[in-house]
Parts: structure tokens; sequence; C-alpha cells
């Protein structure tokens, strides 16, 4: 049955189109590819205004970098990407950096987005992503590790613009929390009779003698 429907389709291509079967599918097959490849290039009026759309919002330009001066870590986790409105920044050596012409690698999604928002120099010394290693505390490193810590700030000093250092809050020791207040008691007490006496007293006690010889003189 099978075998008579193809005998009698081919007989219909033959007659109908005058050329042979196979001459017959691959001028279809070639006729199907290039309606493909035409549909995928033109399509539809809706997507061909729906493309240029978005490709002028993701191609508009960004804002100019805002300095921020000295901030803290805290603050600096504001800046991770998760609002738009923000600028997107990174720190390297207490160094802040407006990244965010590199949205598709350090924002929301990007293969360095655990480095938004934070000073990642010990995580990018050691290409590390685990959350121990986020941190600005390079102490301990090697020196391949230095030197690929090095590279990294070369880059974000040539390709991105400084906006800010991160502040350092240095903590204070026993000694010099007291150290003021000795100094402090020093210039505020005045020196005990250990010290001798004063000059203005020694001063009386000549002048006290002095008169009562007067008298005695008398």
């Amino acid at each position: 049955m099978a075998l008579q429907l193809w005998e009698t389709l081919k007989e219909s291509i033959v007659a109908y189109t005058g050329l042979s079967p196979a001459t017959f599918f691959t001028v279809l097959a070639l006729g199907l590819a290039v309606y493909y490849v035409a549909s995928s290039l033109f399509g539809s009026p809706a997507d061909h205004h729906q493309r240029p759309r978005d490709y002028q919002e993701q191609m508009q330009p960004l804002p100019p970098p805002v300095q921020l001066g000295e901030i803290s870590e805290e603050e600096l986790k504001q800046y991770d990407g998760a609002d738009p409105k923000k600028p997107l920044l990174m720190a390297i050596k207490g160094q802040i950096y407006d990244v965010s012409q590199s949205r598709m690698f350090y924002g929301p999604g990007g293969p360095y987005a655990l480095f938004a928002g934070k000073d990642a120099s010990r995580a990018l010394a050691k290409m590390s992503f685990e959350e121990k290693d986020l941190t600005g505390d390079i102490s301990g490193l090697g020196p391949f590790e230095i030197d690929a810590l090095q590279d990294w700030e070369y880059k974000f000093m040539s390709k991105y613009v400084k906006v800010g250092t991160i502040k350092k809050t240095v903590p204070v020791t026993e000694g010099e929390s007291t150290a003021e207040p000795a100094e402090v008691a020093d210039k505020d007490v005045p020196k005990t009779s250990e010290d001798g006496p004063s000059e203005s007293t020694e001063a009386k006690t000549e002048e006290i003698p002095s008169s009562v010889k007067t008298e005695d003189a008398e």
C-alpha cells in the first residue's frame, strides 16, 4: 500500500512539475531553509520594534561616577548592585572603584557578583569565592597571591574611576587610653610638698623673718 502511494506521488511530481522526485524534494528543502533564515532575520513587526528598544535601553549612557570620599565598609554594602539606581562599587586594598560599566560581571547574576559592595582584596588575591575571603585583610598572603592582587589593582586603576576610600577604625590599646589622662593629670594637679616648696612659699618665708627682725631692732 505504501509502495503504491509512493509510486503515485512520484508520477504526480513528474507530471505536474516536470522534475524528478529527488530534484523536487531538494528544491523544497532549500525553499524551507530560506524561509526560516528570512524569518529569523526579519521576524515579525512586533519583534522588529521591540529589539531596538531593548538595545537602546542597554546602551543608555551611565551617569558620571560620584565621589563618596571616605565611607565605612557597612556603607559600601549599599552599592552591591541590588539597587539599580545606585552605582555599582567595589574596593581593592581600601580604594573604592565604580564598576558600573561592568555590571554584567559584578552586578547581580554576574560571575563576580559576590565581590560587589565589598573590599574583596583577599578573595581576588586567592581567586577565592568563599565568604571568609571576602575581606580587605591581606595579611599572610604568599608572594604569588600578592602579585595577583597587584595585577588586579593595576587593572582597576586603569579601567575604573576611584570614587572613595574605606574608613579604617584604629583600635585603642590600654596603654594609649591611660597615657592621655596621665598627661592631663600632670598638667592640672599642682606639685605636692615632696617636690619642695614653691617659689612663692619661699618668698613668703623669707619675708616673715625679715619683718620680725625689724620689729626686734626697734
